[in-house]
């Protein structure tokens, strides 16, 4: 008789922060990039993050998880450390916004820069919603 499946881990589900970190960088790249500084580091960890998760995500699906037997801790590691780096580019981004907001001409930028705060900081919250149901699962 055949073994059942195994069920689906968290770790397969990726596409949230991984299309929540494309829409950052989407967005932060159609505002022109006004403050160079703050917004180069927010596109960085974006696009890193997207592209790291992506690795990951394509390393659990080929099978490397079972051969190592703390995939469960690179999960959780590599989640709360990119939790932390969004957060810090969901901050910066922030700024960037509260700047832009005081030129009153570039009504488009300042819109585009809040969304992108928007998608910043929820994309932080799923790296870490997904980093403790990783560790606590």
């Amino acid at each position: 008789q055949p073994a059942p499946p195994e069920p689906p881990s968290p770790g397969m589900c990726v596409c949230p922060w991984q299309v929540c970190g494309a829409w950052v960088w989407i967005l932060v790249a159609a505002t022109s990039v006004s403050f160079p500084l703050l917004q180069g580091w927010v596109m960085y960890v974006s696009l890193t993050s997207c592209l790291l998760s992506l690795l990951l995500f394509l390393s659990h699906f080929f099978g490397f998880r079972r051969n190592s037997e703390n995939w469960r801790v690179l999960d959780s590691l590599y989640h709360g450390a990119t939790a932390i780096l969004y957060m810090s580019a969901a901050v910066l981004q922030a700024n960037a916004t509260i700047r832009s907001e005081a030129d009153p001409s570039s009504l488009p930028r300042y819109q585009l820069n809040t969304a992108a705060s928007f998608f910043a900081f929820l994309t932080t919250f799923l790296y870490i919603l997904h980093a403790f149901s990783i560790y606590y699962h």
